[in-house]
């Protein structure tokens, strides 16, 4: 059964979407999409980028080298899996693990050396079944992750036992390939290079991690091959991607550019991957679409502004009614509502690929290349020059913050500190300073909170608690990520889209640190540069970004920030 989609709408983007489906229904677009018609785009080199559209026809295909593979990890008896990787490579594992609650099936996809302990704690290494994805091969974080748990594998079983504990998901020729054979893993799996990584759901960086949970990958697929099909209807009315993607862009190019998500619980991390696919595709050349994500709904309909479109993804069984009460006051306050229901849970994979279709409509609309990410090379770059300069001194370079004060620093370029000073009103402390950053929100602004701290229950809960209050203060959209995972996210929109985004990036020092093997650096370093690089992308980029450094009691300094603002 194919997952339903109704929308309101108010009459100016009704009309402007009517008038864009109709454009694409004229110009023939849907059939040039599925022809690879770069033209749709911006004839750049978009065609190389559309393998996602046959991938369900491709791993149809493969469906018995999956049921080989989950067969394979029963009979070794391994009792936990831990997928090593980033962004598109770790956000579709992490949403059907929590979706399908596959409570042994573990994702790291963070540098925090807090956070890769808290993940090993809860292996027993010898039982354990590392699973390495990586596209290029050669993404810093799995290949630093890898580095890290052969070599504990290896101290628990031998070195000549550990590559048997080893999967690798990777393109055909990457450097990862190269060290799966050098290290003789236990499997390879391959991706397609013309299938980019916020589009591989449906590709094997998705369903060998479905057959490692030990989910019906066929079926998962059969149902996904429907949306596939609907998606193929040339009549863009009728087309559930293409209406979609229309509504998508013409909100965007209309001024309402942050895609506010609501999900209900069985399906809540479906968001997470949304985020990265919105935003990494269509927030470059000085716009984009904000997906804003686990954002509370507020009280008064009237506190939305008009830059916000809300979608809402369910279950045919969920049951939220003060949810849906309250989108249906802000549908009756003319706010553009999407409601997406899924049939079941399985049909998730319906929903990846009218997303990923719907975003390549959008981007057409917005006259971009939704499929480049040009401006998430720039904070990696930052990142190696850190990383080399502590390979070359054995330190961190030096840094001087603005302000310190209990214990907690601040950090700016020297034109936006000069822009802070002059709301302090000649008194310099912390919550001034804070109150000044905040006030630099304006309407149709977004606020992002940015914590290169460990991904927990209790950091989470906190840093919410800032974005609430500065939702509920300020009005505006608000966004929480984590650090390093973001940069492989939502990143590129904060850099590469409009410049209207006020960021507050928070890091700490790290309790406990670890080497990196056969590297000059520890994971603490690699997660400092990886903060340092980004923050110093936004400065250059002329965003309003505010850094907070905690020392090393993360609790208590969140605490005290929440108490601040």
């Amino acid at each position: 059964m194919l997952n339903s989609i109704n929308y309101s709408l108010p009459e100016n983007i009704e009309n402007a979407v009517q008038t864009a489906l109709g454009e694409w229904q004229k110009e023939n677009k849907v059939a040039r999409v599925w022809q690879k018609d770069a033209t749709v785009w911006t004839n750049d080199d978009e065609a190389k980028w559309l393998g996602w559209l046959d991938a369900v026809e491709a791993e149809l295909a493969k469906v018995g080298e999956y049921r080989e593979f989950a067969e394979d990890i029963k009979n070794a008896g391994f009792t936990d899996v831990l997928l090593m990787g980033m962004g598109g490579s770790s956000l579709c594992p992490e949403v059907l693990s929590l979706t399908f609650g596959a409570a042994n099936f573990h994702v790291l996809d963070s540098t925090v050396p807090a956070q890769i302990k808290t993940i090993e704690s809860r292996l027993d290494l010898a039982k354990t079944l590392f699973i390495v994805a990586s596209k290029s091969g050669s993404t810093l974080e799995p290949n630093t992750f890898k580095q890290y748990f052969f070599e504990r594998v290896a101290e628990t079983v031998g070195r000549e036992n550990a590559g048997k504990q080893f999967v690798a998901i990777t393109d055909p020729n990457s450097k990862m390939q190269s060290v799966a054979e050098r290290d003789n893993f236990r499997k390879i799996f391959y991706g397609n290079p013309e299938i980019g990584g916020r589009f591989s759901a449906l590709s094997p960086f998705g369903m060998a991690a479905a057959a490692a949970m030990n989910l019906d990958v066929e079926d998962f697929l059969r149902r996904a091959d429907e949306m596939v099909a609907a998606c193929k209807n040339e009549t863009a009315h009728e087309n559930p991607g293409a209406v979609l993607g229309a509504i998508l862009g013409v909100c965007q190019t209309s001024g309402r550019d942050k895609l506010t998500i609501f999900t209900s619980k069985e399906i809540h991390d479906l968001g997470a991957w949304l985020e990265q696919l919105i935003a990494e595709s269509t927030g470059k050349s000085g716009i984009s679409i904000i997906p804003v994500d686990r954002e509370p709904l507020l009280e008064s309909a009237e506190d939305y502004g008009d830059d916000r479109i809300f979608a809402y993804l369910k279950t045919s069984d969920s049951n939220d009614a003060a949810t849906e009460e309250k989108l249906g006051v802000l549908e009756a306050n003319g706010q553009p509502i999407v409601r997406i229901e899924l049939a079941d849970t399985k049909n998730l994979g319906q929903e990846f690929f009218r997303w990923e279709f719907a975003t390549g409509v959008a981007g057409a609309i917005m006259q971009i290349n939704p499929f480049n990410q040009p401006d998430v090379e720039a904070a990696k770059i930052e990142a190696k020059k850190i990383t080399e300069e502590y390979e070359r001194t054995g330190a961190l370079p030096d840094e001087t913050p603005i302000f310190e004060a209990d214990g907690i620093k601040l950090f700016t370029g020297e034109d936006y500190a000069a822009s802070l000073e002059k709301g302090l009103e000649n008194v310099k402390s912390l919550k001034k300073y804070l109150a000044a950053h905040l006030a630099h929100l304006q309407e149709n602004d977004y606020f992002a909170v940015l914590g290169y701290i460990e991904m927990n229950q209790e950091n989470e809960k906190l840093l919410q608690q800032i974005r609430e209050k500065v939702l509920e203060s300020k009005l505006v959209a608000t966004c929480l990520g984590f650090g390093p995972r973001f940069l492989h996210s939502t990143g590129q929109a904060y850099k590469g889209g409009a410049n209207n985004g006020v960021f507050l990036q928070i890091t700490s020092d790290d309790a406990e640190d670890f080497d990196v093997p056969e590297q000059k650096f520890t994971f603490g370093v690699v997660k400092a540069a990886q903060a340092r690089g980004d923050f110093q992308v936004l400065l250059d980029r002329e965003r309003r970004a505010l850094r907070v450094h905690l020392g090393k009691d993360v609790k208590s300094g969140l605490e005290t920030l929440v108490n601040l603002i």
